[in-house]
Order: structure tokens, then sequence, then C-alpha cells
């Protein structure tokens, strides 16, 4: 049976919604937020290249990120840099690349869509690409999930266990690279880190084991796919514009229950003159 357009991206706001949760609690317990954001601005020069050679756009953002996360780690790595560094010079770097490149030569595909998505666009291959890294994500968190957050905890303790903290680095750094790449279609380069922080960033101030973030943050982010999808229609706006909203208003709802669960019930707030 074939699937009409909607239909289509519908599914594949479900699929990258599960993807975006998964690896958003590990952007989330890894403090990798502005990485993520980084990531995403980075892969614009890649889609770029890709659309003026006339090859696959996900394929030219897939080899920009590889090629950005053994810079991020290599730059990682050095004592007097640093993660925060390595971020900042991809974030910069990456998208002036990709401006540069942009007006070399007039494209055939618009821009805009690399940069706020276009899911009502998605073909069976992007969705093929998302459900597979969801399987991907899912194997991962069940056979190394307790590394992962061991070494997101306490990286010296991780250490001194004799264990080598860059290999889940570099696993978690791929992954996030790979989701950023699979979600482009969605939201963008740009918006795509709203979908991947903010479910699980969310989920965080709901529960407190990883555990359980690992199902709440991707039900946060489907929810947050789907409702944006729908109200894009039925408003008529830009549909990665709108997911990324309705991500954010779902932090947004979770940091007012949290901040109302601190504050003792019967007890009036008084401020000293």
């Amino acid at each position: 049976m074939t699937l009409d357009f909607f239909a289509r991206a519908l599914l594949e706001v479900t699929l990258a919604g599960a993807l975006a949760g998964l690896v958003g609690v590990l952007v989330v317990l890894r403090e990798r937020a502005f990485f993520t954001m980084s990531l995403t601005h980075a892969t614009f020069p890649g889609a770029v290249a890709a659309a003026m050679l006339g090859v696959s756009i996900p394929l030219g953002a897939a080899v920009a990120a590889v090629a950005l996360v053994a810079i991020a780690v290599g730059i990682g790595r050095i004592r007097s840099q640093g993660p925060a560094v390595a971020s900042g010079i991809m974030l910069t770097a990456g998208f002036a690349l990709g401006a540069l490149l942009q007006s070399l030569g007039p494209l055939a595909i618009d821009v805009e869509s690399f940069l706020i998505g276009q899911v009502l666009a998605v073909s069976g291959a992007d969705i093929a690409l998302t459900a597979t890294l969801l399987a991907v994500a899912i194997v991962v968190w069940a056979l190394a999930g307790p590394h992962l957050v061991f070494s997101s905890a306490d990286e010296g303790g991780y250490r001194r266990a004799g264990l080598r903290p860059w290999i889940p680095e570099t696993l978690a750094l791929a992954l996030i690279a790979a989701t950023v790449v699979a979600i482009m279609p969605v939201v963008g380069a740009i918006l795509g880190v709203a979908l991947i922080v903010a479910p699980a960033a969310a989920a965080r101030l709901v529960v407190r084991d990883w555990r359980a973030m690992l199902v709440v943050a991707p039900l946060i982010a489907i929810a947050s796919g789907v409702l944006g999808l729908l109200a894009s229609r039925w408003l008529e706006l830009a549909a990665g514009g709108a997911i990324a909203l309705v991500a954010a208003a779902f932090y947004g709802l979770a940091w007012i229950r949290a901040e109302a669960a601190r504050r003792p019930r019967g007890t009036i707030e008084t401020r000293t003159p």
C-alpha cells in the first residue's frame, strides 16, 4: 500500500521523535546541548555541497558530520581546549562555509528546506534511514547504556575503573551526529536541536531515573512532532517551526510543574522591601 504525502510525514515525525527522544537523553546526560546545536549548523555545508553535486543530501550531511565528529573528538582531547571550544569552532565555521558554498552558484533545491525542514516532502528513503537509526539507538542503549551513563556522570571514576572514556564519548557523538542528519528533513539544520534537547530536558524535570527518561523523552518528542505537524496543517504554518515550538512548550510545562512541586503547599512567597 502506497502512503500519501501526509501519511508519510506523520510516520516520519513519529520515527524521528522516537529517535530524537532517545538520543536527546544522551545529549542531556552528557551536557552536549551546545555541541548538538553546533552540529546542526555545521552539517549545513555538507547538505549544500551535496545539492550542488546532485547527490543525496543526507549523504552529504552525513559526510560532513563524520568529519566534524572527528574534529570535535580531536580538539576535545587537547587539555587546554575542550569540547566547548570545539563546538564553538564548528558552529561558526560550519555555517559560514555553508553560506559561502550557497553563494557560489544557484541550487536546484531551496536552501530554506535545509534550514527549517520540509517534512511534507519526505521520501521512503528518508523514512527508512530514520527507522534504521532508531533501531541502532535502541541497540546502543540496550548494550552500552550503563557505560554511557557512568561515563557521563563521573568521567574520572570511569577512567579510574580502568575504562576508556573516549570510547563512549565517540559513540555518543556519532549517534548525535547521525540523529541530526536523520531528522534534517523534519525540522531542518537549524531547528533540529529543539526536537533533540527539549523533550529530553523536559523528561529530566519530570523523572530522575535515566531508564524512565528513555521512555518519557521519546513520548514527548513524538507528541511534539505529531502535534506540530497537525498544527502546521490546520494553521498553515511551517511544519519545522511548529514542531520546534511545541517541543519548547512541553519543556515550559515541565519546568512549571517542577517549580510547583518544589514549593510547599500552603506557603506564600514574600519579599522583604
